[in-house]
Order: structure tokens, then sequence, then C-alpha cells
């Protein structure tokens, strides 16, 4: 089969393209043709050695897919062959990643595909949407009518908490410093949409919200908890899920007075059952067309580098402008 692969860390001119054996089957892993495979900044971490981890040799790239079930090892019972699938969860803990024309993947990181979804947004939706909601429902434990700010709102990330906090009954205050990303996410599920570069921060959340938000979602990978802690309500809670190497300060004066919590998550360490949760939900929804993960491109799996090279000028350079998703397609 053709692959995208590695075999040790390395800058995204090192990442080759070509032949592979087929994975094998064992236990209850499901052999799947893969149509769609999206990228995620931590696939850059993981290639590039950021996010050191003991990877198979040679590595395939990848978490995320969407394709169709060509085989089904001995103890599989969930799926049959011809079936659409898609999820998450690959390429870490010695599993090999999805960037290639065929993945073995255990059953339990496997969910039934919408008929009426694509397999491009499936892929597109996979990590970012299964990321929403289990820090939404499990970590932030959000109750309707509860107030959420989500900083950096305009990302994959942020754009899915925004609408799904929004079909949970919160009230959200997005933000971002783009109008046409606020534009977009009004159209999505915003309240209302800050642009961060304006003020003071707390104080134009407080104009919105005399009392706090109840959640504050971080994305960045340079948190200012200072400003979040200020911002929350009694009790509120922060989400942080981004910013290994960050070090911030945390105010913990007013963090214990306003009796907050602050959880941060990783959604490779989510139990298979909290993720299949999340995928029935966020299935529903794309069907039912509530949410929306917009796709910047698709690029051939033999284009694998250029992807890699767009979404680290894009996360860790901030030079290259991508309106949603980039995803590779094998040929």
């Amino acid at each position: 089969m053709k692959a995208a692969y590695i075999h040790e860390p390395c800058p995204p001119e090192g990442i080759q393209y070509g032949e592979l054996p087929n994975p094998s089957l064992e236990d209850d892993k499901v052999l799947v043709r893969v149509c769609a495979a999206a990228v995620n900044p931590v696939d850059t971490y993981i290639r590039s050695g950021r996010v050191p981890m003991d990877l198979p040799r040679p590595y395939i790239l990848g978490s995320d897919l969407a394709g169709e079930v060509v085989a089904l090892g001995p103890k599989a019972r969930k799926f049959r062959i011809g079936q659409r699938v898609w999820g998450s969860n690959q390429g870490v803990f010695g599993r090999q990643g999805t960037f290639a024309e065929f993945a073995a993947v255990g059953e339990k990181w496997l969910y039934p595909a919408p008929e009426n979804v694509s397999d491009e947004t499936l892929a597109a939706a996979a990590m970012v949407g299964l990321t929403a909601w289990a820090g939404l429902a499990r970590h932030a434990r959000l109750r309707r009518g509860e107030r959420v700010y989500v900083s950096g709102a305009g990302g994959s990330v942020g754009s899915m908490v925004v609408q799904i906090a929004k079909l949970m009954g919160a009230e959200v205050v997005a933000g971002t410093s783009s109008e046409e990303k606020a534009a977009w996410l009004q159209e999505h599920g915003a309240d209302r949409a800050l642009d961060y570069r304006e003020g003071n921060l707390p104080d134009l959340i407080h104009r919105i919200a005399p009392g706090g938000v109840n959640v504050w979602w971080e994305t960045s990978r340079e948190p200012d908890l200072e400003a979040a802690v200020e911002s929350l309500s009694t009790r509120g809670r922060l989400v942080v899920m981004a910013g290994r190497e960050a070090r911030p300060p945390i105010p913990i004066g007013p963090f214990y007075v306003k009796s907050c919590s602050m959880v941060g998550f990783m959604i490779f360490t989510e139990p298979p059952h909290v993720l299949e949760a999340a995928a029935r939900r966020i299935g529903r929804w794309l069907a039912e067309k509530r949410i929306e993960v917009p796709i910047d491109r698709v690029l051939p799996l033999s284009q694998t580098a250029e992807a890699h090279r767009l979404q680290e000028g894009r996360t860790l350079e901030g030079r290259v402008h991508l309106r949603g998703k980039l995803l590779v397609r094998p040929e």
C-alpha cells in the first residue's frame, strides 16, 4: 500500500511517501480503506519530536480517518465489510497512523458513518469534534444557560467548541482577532464575538457578563491565566488543552477565593466509551447540518510533506492563513 511515513523525528521534508506492507489484522482490529485523513497540529509535534513518543519503525503519520471496512480481525464484531466508518486516536501509544491507503484500527476507536455525511467532513470533524464534546460535557460539566468564553475561537477546535456549546444551551462569547472569523462564528452559534486586541479582555467580558463567565475554554499555546481567572465567575471552570511548553503564572488568590477549578485534558487519554458517546452526538449533528467543519483544502496523500509544512506554518509560526482543516486523500 502507499503510505506517508517517517523512520525518526524529522522536519516536513523528511516525510517519505511510498510502498509499505498492508497492515495485518489481529484480535478486534478492523481493516479500513482510508478515503480521507485530517492533519492536526499534534501530528506535526509527533513527527518533529516536539512530543516525544515511542514510535513504531517505520511510523505512519496521522490520527483521524474516514473510510470503508474491507476486512475484520478474528475478534471484531461491531462492523461489517463494506460499512463506512470514521474515527480518531491513531498514531499514538504504539498505534500506526492513518496516512495510508489502509489502516488497521481497533474497533473501539471506530464509529458508524452517517449516510449523508462525506468522508472529508467526518475526517475533518474527528479529533476537533471529539475534543470539543468531551471537554464541554465531561470536563467543563457545562449546563444549559451558562456562559462560555472560547479563547482562540477562530481555530479548528475553538470553532467547534463555539458550535457545540451553543447546541448544549450555553451563551457563547467567542474571542478572535479577525473580523472575517468573528462574522463566521456569529453565524454559527456565538452570541458575541470579541476582538481581544481592543482593550482589557476581562473588562470586555464583564461588560457582557457582569458576574463573569462560567467556563473559559483555552486553546492558546501561551495562555493568559491572569485574564482567564479574572473573567471567571464564582465556581467558574477553566479548561486547558494546549500549550505543552507554557509555564504561565497562576493568580492563586482570586482563583481559590472564587472557588474556581481548572482541568487539563488530552483527547488521546480519554476512555473509549467517552469518545464513542461524543462520536454519536457529533455524527448526528453533522447529519442534521447543525455543525460545520470548514475545510481549507484536500491534498493527495503524496503531498503529506506539504500539508505538514502548511500546518506547521499556521500553528507554530503564524505565517500561513488557513480557512479550515487540511485533509489528505489517497490517490
